[in-house]
């Protein structure tokens, strides 16, 4: 092997990939540098040095990045493509080694000690290089990656170090492999590496090829077992045995038969597992069938719970757990009193509607027990696919039934309390309409033959007693609305909240906290105080956790042996739950000119609106700012053209709507409101405003406005008014056409509000306005 200094070549570093001496391939350039050591090359002789990098990540390698040894190859050819990579033709010439590498700017270049091989045929090279080509058409038998042709070109070589390197370059070697064949000098040498590199390949490519021979016997032994079963489940058949698939089909065939399914059902039953009979255990339809067969087993077709209808047992249960709610419990009962002189009446569907913490879901619960039945619920927030109520069909990949029958099945009994949670949260896409799917389930007409897709069979849920709940009636789709029976519960009053306080959330939670009552006491005051300034809401949610907190910390003194009692006073409970959360009493402590007091009507309960009007010198724009939704934004409109109709009597210059930028804001602006009941509300702002007459602070009002000032009636009349008791406001105007709806406001409620019905805008305002300034 010959050794001679090359001047100076342009270098190109290799990323993944290496080439020997004789090899002729082509390359895809990129990189920038690369870019210009090939132009280099082709005023250089189109000589360029190939190394390779030791890591292909590195994007501009440096020195001790590259391997020494490489190869000295001749640029054939170069073109430049679309995307802006050039690709070239290279022939390897020698190895070679770098002695130094020079930054010459826009590329590397460097100084070269290149190997030229000596061609020595003694006998030992020539014995490895007959071994070599003996190894490797071995090789290509075994793989048959590399095709006969290739076997026949290398034959043909004479030199038997560039034989090596041609049969190296077939090989599936990694790299590093490649690159200490590439860096073998001595042709000997290099012999004996690739001929012990083909040995493992070949010795590999044999266990690969006993290892595939012993998977087809497996397969066929597999096979072979398959038809032995057979064989011997005819055996079994013949001879009675009740062990195998023969015994599991005589218990399946008991069991359809033990669950009094209806006729036809029973039939259809009954075919399925003569299918499943005949199918193959190792079939996919095989559990498919199966599955389905354990469904029609498991539900309940004719067992029902007996009806407990003791009234009296019913009213105690229904009084222990939840307090007032009357007209919930007087229906319940009713149905109760019908049902025990006639035996046959269809169960109702009742809609509990109301805000979250009233009670809904514990009152279903109260229902079930109070009539001897079994209870299920399920939520239907969030439900979005047709599938989750009427289930899929049974050719899906995991069928399974819908919500409903799945109930069925939990229940155990035909005649369940079921309680659909949360039905105004279902919504709908494209994959249907779930509370189209729901109009079957709650149609009394219809629910006796309810049709699931993966039962198939028409199942009978009449006898069902429906109860779903809401905290919205509006988000109902009317068609749905209007096969329930709607009662409102609209939350709880002051006196109300004490006694849920005292007799239901206070024991439970000590109770749920380890406590007992002589260790924990809550005086009455104590509860007056913590309902009232501690917590604001329709339900009860809110206090239950304040109680939770109190017990908490109870937990902890009697612990850490600070008490041994604690007794919780008005005055203690600051020291234990903080500052007073929230104001009670006037929404504003004295009259306000443009300001009044408005009642609205949310998902979470009643709540009052404070309507402001600003007044300032422009040109008669009308700002509407509180984050109003466009109904409210309609009933400003109104209320201004009313005002504006009425200028003359009420000595307005006539010209203030073009003089007069008017701005009406509903205060809390990040809490979006809507809601066609604050036409007078918003008059009644803007005539103040306008005449710099106040309004009265303790007036609420509520009640929709047309152009010509007559007062609309409303909805959520009982809502609005436990929102303005726990205000403390003591007078409310409201529509007179809602008079009817005050006999359900609870009467401690009314006995401390005075309401005034009104019938146009002009009695409000000798009602609201105070007359301090005419």
């Amino acid at each position: 092997m010959t050794k001679k200094i090359e001047p100076l070549v342009p270098l190109l570093p290799l990323r993944g990939m290496l080439v020997f001496p004789t090899m002729v391939l082509h390359l895809d350039v990129g990189r920038e540098r690369s870019v210009q050591a090939l132009e280099q090359a082709m005023l250089n002789d189109h000589l360029i040095f190939l190394t390779t990098q030791k890591d292909i990540e590195i994007e501009s390698p440096e020195d001790e990045d590259l391997f020494e040894i490489g190869t000295l190859t001749k640029v054939k050819q170069m073109l430049k493509l679309p995307n802006g990579t050039i690709r070239v033709l290279v022939e390897g010439l020698n190895r070679a080694k770098i002695k130094n590498i020079k930054d010459q700017g826009l590329y590397y270049a460097v100084d070269l000690e290149r190997y030229d091989e000596e061609i020595d045929q003694d006998f030992e090279i020539q014995a490895l290089k007959r071994t070599m080509l003996e190894y490797f058409e071995q090789y290509i038998k075994l793989s048959k990656k590399v095709s006969s042709e290739t076997f026949a070109t290398v034959a043909d070589i004479d030199e038997p170090g560039r034989m090596a390197d041609i049969i190296a370059s077939h090989l599936p070697l990694k790299i590093q492999d490649k690159q200490e064949i590439l860096e073998i000098i001595n042709v000997k040498e290099r012999l004996t590496k690739v001929i012990n590199i083909i040995h493992n390949e070949r010795e590999v490519l044999n266990l690969e090829k006993k290892i595939g021979q012993r998977v087809k016997q497996s397969i066929d032994r597999t096979q072979k077992e398959y038809y032995l079963r057979e064989q011997m489940k005819a055996i079994q058949k013949e001879l009675g045995d009740k062990e195998g698939k023969t015994g599991e089909v005589a218990d399946l065939s008991e069991k359809i038969r033990e669950a009094k399914m209806p006729e036809n059902v029973e039939k259809i039953a009954l075919k399925e597992l003569d299918r499943y009979e005949k199918i193959p255990s190792s079939s996919a339809e095989s559990s498919v069938i199966r599955t389905y067969i354990d469904w029609l087993i498991s539900l309940p077709w004719s067992n029902a719970t007996k009806d407990d209808l003791n009234i009296h047992k019913a009213e105690k249960i229904l009084e222990r757990d939840h307090y007032g709610l009357e007209k919930v419990k007087e229906r319940v009962l009713e149905y109760l009193a019908v049902q025990q002189l006639t035996n046959s009446l269809r169960s109702p569907i009742l809609c509990l509607v109301g805000p979250p913490g009233v009670g809904k879901t514990s009152l279903a619960r109260s229902i079930a027990e109070s009539m001897g039945r079994n209870f299920v619920r399920i939520s239907l927030g969030g439900v979005r696919d047709e599938s989750e109520i009427r289930g899929h069909r049974r050719t899906y990949v995991g069928a399974m039934p819908g919500r409903i029958i799945q109930g069925m099945k939990k229940a155990g009994a035909t005649n369940p309390v079921f309680l659909l949670d949360e039905i105004d949260k279902m919504s709908n896409d494209f994959r249907g309409d779930p509370s189209s799917a729901m109009l079957e389930v709650l149609d009394p007409a219809q629910n006796g033959s309810f049709s699931d897709h993966y039962i198939e069979e028409p199942y009978d849920l009449s006898k069902v007693m429906f109860l779903a709940t809401a905290n919205d009636l509006a988000s109902i789709p009317g068609p749905l609305r209007d096969r329930m029976e709607i009662i409102s519960i609209a939350g709880y009053t002051e006196l109300e909240k004490i006694h849920i306080a005292k007799d239901h959330l206070l024991p439970r939670q000590v109770k749920d906290h380890g406590l007992t009552k002589a260790q924990l006491q809550l005086r009455d005051d104590a509860i007056k105080i913590l309902v009232r300034y501690y917590t604001r809401e329709a339900g009860v949610r809110e206090l239950d956790r304040q109680l939770a907190s109190i017990c908490r910390k109870a937990a902890k003194l009697i612990v850490s042996g600070k008490k041994k009692k604690v007794v919780v006073t008005e005055k203690y409970l600051t020291e234990l739950l903080g500052k007073k959360k929230y104001s009670y009493g006037q929404a504003e402590l004295e009259d306000q000119i443009g300001v009044a007091t408005g009642l609205a009507y949310t998902s979470v309960g009643g709540d009052t609106l404070q309507i402001e009007v600003s007044l300032s010198p422009g040109k008669g724009k009308l700002i509407l700012t509180g984050k109003l939704g466009d109904v409210m934004k309609e009933s400003a409109q109104a209320a201004f053209s009313y005002v504006r109709s009425k200028a003359t009597e009420l000595k307005l210059d006539k010209d203030f709507h073009e003089t007069t930028d008017i701005h009406i804001h509903v205060p809390e602006g990040a809490v979006p409101k809507d809601g066609p009941s604050a036409g007078i509300t918003i008059a009644t702002a803007l005539i103040s405003a306008l005449t710099q007459n106040p309004v009265k602070k303790e007036i609420g009002m509520t009640g929709e406005i047309t152009l010509r000032g007559r007062v609309l009636p409303i909805g959520g009349l009982k809502e609005k008014s436990l929102a303005a008791h726990r205000a403390g406001i003591t007078t409310i105007i409201m529509p007179k056409e809602n008079e009817k709806d005050i006999e359900d406001i609870p009467e401690s409620v009314q006995k401390d509000l005075t309401f005034i019905p009104v019938s146009h805008v002009d009695e409000v305002l000798k009602i609201a306005l105070s007359g301090a300034k005419k």
